[in-house]
C-alpha cells in the first residue's frame, strides 16, 4: 500500500529522469503511468493523491531537494543540483 512519503519518492524519481525539471501536469502523468497499481491498491490516498502530491513538493522545498517556488516557472518543480 503507498502512503504519502511514496509521493515524494515518486515525485523525485520522475525528475530524475527528466534533468531535474518538469511541470507538476507531467510528475503526475508519470507517477499514474508507473504506480497506478499502487495508488489503486492504497485507499483513501486513492482519491486524494494529485492533491497530496502538491504537499509532497512543500516537504521536498523544506528538505532542500526542490528549488523554491518562487525561483522556478510557475507548475515547475526543479530539483536543486548537488
Amino acid at each position: 500500500m503507498a502512503s504519502k512519503k511514496d509521493l515524494k519518492v515518486w515525485a523525485v524519481e520522475a525528475l530524475k529522469l527528466n534533468r531535474g525539471r518538469l511541470s507538476l501536469i507531467d510528475i503526475c502523468k508519470y507517477v499514474w503511468d508507473k504506480h497506478e497499481q499502487d495508488l489503486k491498491d492504497s485507499g483513501d490516498l486513492f482519491y486524494t493523491w494529485q492533491y497530496d502530491i502538491r504537499w509532497a513538493a512543500t516537504y521536498l522545498r523544506k528538505e532542500g531537494i526542490l528549488k523554491p517556488a518562487e525561483e522556478s516557472p510557475k507548475g515547475v518543480w526543479e530539483l536543486i543540483q548537488k
